[in-house]
């Protein structure tokens, strides 16, 4: 009986062996996402540690990861079998920051906000929206499109969390999974990305920045990439060498897993594409927007204070929090977390030509700017917006463009249409059939 139990354990125990060879080098990477992710999911969504680690970190190799919770120093470690303990630490303000190896938790910045009440419904204010019925909108092939986009009870394909419809101002569908609801804040991952891109509106609206500028960072001063312009790396078109991979040690886990200054990776790479003619998609560029953001600012205070004075309170996106590396840049890649209807938000904002109820908060011209195509992206990208003008969503109109983020995260805006649609989930095309799902929910709204 002792040699079966021996013999039985043995293979097991070499599973766990190789397992944890072939994984060393990616351990800080593996323990860093599940520090981070359970730490944001804990404190920014009041969640619990199940329903995240069966979710959000059921990621081969990341669920090898056990996950400490300590809700009175709100933070969270996590390691593989004991090696390679990460820590992430939440902070009132900037949300959960994951802390590098070797350093001590030293945080001591946060924005200022200005929560805006309105007497208004929703989107412009707190108040419920009125009930407006449109009879041009079919409700029960709207029901079937949005009941069509989760799973049906045992199943675990589409994964769907929420989807939100907004028509002409008005909600007129709204859905969640269990566990979730209209005041649950959700990752966007990179529709982050357009975040940023806003706020670089803001300061082109300010007559602080234009898309044109060149020798936009000391550092490049003294070779080609001082020729680089703000557009390049808006449209992800910089020329500058990145991969961005998240299934191994590559440009983009670093940066987010190890980087203490996440705006600097993106920085220091050289040339390996002509600007304007080599679309990359690269989150270290966006980070690097993050930092030029950063550089029109004598004080680190007001680089903090702007996004949410000039943008996000601005429009009553109460909910959203934009996450900050540990030396206090914004993550603009990736971190920014708001409730679904709060993300709709953003969509309108755009959806009315940058005018948030009768202010302007962008030019008309950036946002067209925005919709415009990058050469060489094949009509898909846009400045930090996706595009449909390629035709990747056959039955949706030309005219769409979204905020994407990992796993599935949209923010459809479809100005022929008056839409916006926001999608949230764990699954992303073409398991989650994007047109499909666009396409239902657009036959219902003639």
């Amino acid at each position: 009986m002792k040699k079966i139990v021996k013999f039985g354990i043995l293979p097991i125990v070499i599973i766990l062996i190789a397992v944890v060879v072939f994984n060393y080098p990616r351990l800080n990477i593996i323990t860093g996402f599940a520090a981070k992710s359970v730490c944001s999911c804990t404190f920014e969504a009041g969640r619990d540690l199940k329903s995240i680690e069966e979710g959000d970190n059921d990621i081969n190799p990341v669920y090898y990861a056990k996950n400490e919770i300590n809700f009175e120093e709100k933070s969270v470690s996590s390691t593989v079998f004991g090696l390679k303990k990460r820590k992430a630490i939440y902070k009132d303000g900037i949300g959960c920051v994951l802390v590098p190896e070797n350093l001590e938790e030293t945080i001591s910045f946060k924005p200022k906000r200005n929560f805006i009440v309105t007497n208004l419904p929703y989107p412009y204010g707190n108040l419920p929206q009125k009930d407006t019925i449109f009879s041009n909108v079919n409700y029960k092939l709207l029901d079937f499109a949005v009941e069509n986009a989760f799973d049906c009870e045992g199943e675990q394909e589409k994964r769907t969390r929420a989807v939100l419809v907004i028509y002409k101002d008005q909600i007129i569908a709204e859905k969640y999974v269990d566990g979730f609801n209209k005041n649950t804040k959700l990752l966007g991952w990179s529709m982050t990305k357009s975040i940023t891109s806003a706020v670089l509106g803001v300061l082109e609206k300010q007559g602080k920045i234009h898309v044109n500028q060149t020798h936009l960072f000391p550092a490049w001063e003294n070779d080609e990439r001082s020729k680089i312009t703000l557009n390049n790396l808006l449209q992800m078109n910089s020329g500058l060498e990145w991969l961005e991979d998240y299934n191994k040690i590559s440009d983009v886990t670093k940066m987010l897993f190890l980087d203490k200054d996440m705006t600097k990776i993106q920085l220091t790479k050289p040339l390996v594409g002509k600007p304007n003619e080599s679309w990359n998609y690269s989150s270290g560029t966006t980070n690097l927007l993050s930092g030029f953001i950063r550089n029109q600012f004598k004080a680190h205070q007001d680089y903090l204070d702007f996004w949410y004075a000039e943008l996000i309170d601005k429009i009553g996106m109460n909910s959203m929090i934009v996450e900050t590396d540990f030396s206090g840049n914004y993550i603009g890649s990736s971190y920014g977390w708001a409730t679904a209807r709060d993300w709709a938000k953003f969509g309108l904002l755009y959806l009315h030509n940058g005018n948030w109820n009768g202010t302007q908060i962008l030019n008309e011209s950036w946002v067209n700017y925005t919709k415009t195509p990058t050469k060489t992206s094949n009509g898909e990208y846009g400045a930090q917006f996706w595009l449909n003008v390629g035709g990747v969503y056959p039955n949706a109109p030309k005219d769409l463009y979204s905020c994407n983020g990992y796993q599935g995260q949209y923010v459809f805006i479809i100005p022929s249409k008056e839409l916006v649609i926001v999608r949230f989930g764990l699954a992303e095309n073409p398991i989650f059939n994007v047109n499909q799902f666009l396409s239902e929910i657009l036959y219902s709204v003639n």
